[in-house]
């Protein structure tokens, strides 16, 4: 199942059926799970994990140096989830620091010419279209789609079964459920496909979020007063407690959202 064309180092740690296609590159502390499948001129590169039945095509580079000037050479982290695609020419950068890990949870699919930045955290089930690229020290809850050619800026946030459009540049934090669209970026509505045929959330769940969500973006009021109308004017449920929880540990900072804080 490993081809002699291929390079492995002999203390690269290999599961089972895994298959290792000519001229793909596998270094020394690496470990690759059960029935993966490594393409041609694939690299798997120091300090990788890969889960099982973990597909990876042409050309990607998993565990690829950071690019970051304060990383000084430390062996550092990346792990790929379970039955996660990772097609042609994707980079994934692990970490720049001696106990942090660059991640991708299970069931993703990182079409081509994706680019994951140290440290970043992708939850499982999310896809990232082609060419997208984001940056270090990112979170990216799960479910989420990111379109092709979508940019996320360092640090930012994106929370559940969240839409992105292609092209948009993301240079703040996303909440929970919503679509987000154009340059500069504005709210697009609720991802009520998503939710609704997809992530099994009810009609009235769907419902709290579009009232949630005007009032966070179309009552022209601050953040802070937002969450107070929110929090009046919808019963506690999970979907409310998710996006007030979003909002307040970003500090009151949304994209597309020009009230910040303050009261009116």
């Amino acid at each position: 199942m490993i081809s002699p064309s291929a390079f492995v180092d002999p203390s690269a740690k290999i599961g089972r059926d895994v298959t290792i296609h000519p001229f793909a590159y596998i270094e020394a502390g690496t470990e690759i799970g059960d029935g993966c499948e490594i393409k041609p001129y694939a690299s798997i590169l120091a300090g990788t994990t890969l889960g099982r039945n973990v597909r990876v095509y042409q050309g990607a580079i998993i565990g690829a140096e950071p690019q970051d000037f304060r990383w000084k050479g430390e062996p550092t982290r990346c792990s790929i989830g379970d039955n996660t695609v990772i097609r042609e020419q994707v980079i994934i950068n692990r970490s720049i620091r001696p106990d942090g890990v660059t991640s991708i949870g299970a069931e993703c699919f990182l079409l081509a010419k994706t680019h994951v930045g140290h440290d970043s955290h992708i939850a499982p089930k999310c896809v990232m279209g082609n060419g997208v690229t984001i940056a270090g020290d990112v979170e990216i809850d799960e479910g989420t789609v990111l379109s092709s050619n979508v940019i996320v800026h360092e640090r930012g946030r994106i929370g559940k079964f969240v839409l992105v459009k292609g092209g948009t540049r993301i240079s703040s934090n996303v909440p929970p459920y919503t679509i987000m669209a154009h340059n500069p970026v504005v709210y697009y509505g609720v991802n009520s496909v998503i939710m609704g045929k997809h992530a099994g959330f009810s009609d009235a769940e769907i419902d709290d979020v579009a009232k949630a969500y005007r009032h966070i973006y179309q009552t022209n009021t601050s953040l802070f007063n937002a969450i107070k109308r929110i929090e009046t004017d919808l019963e506690d449920s999970q979907v409310r407690r998710e996006i007030i929880s979003f909002v307040r540990n970003c500090n009151y900072k949304l994209a597309a959202q020009r009230f910040e804080t303050g009261d009116e």
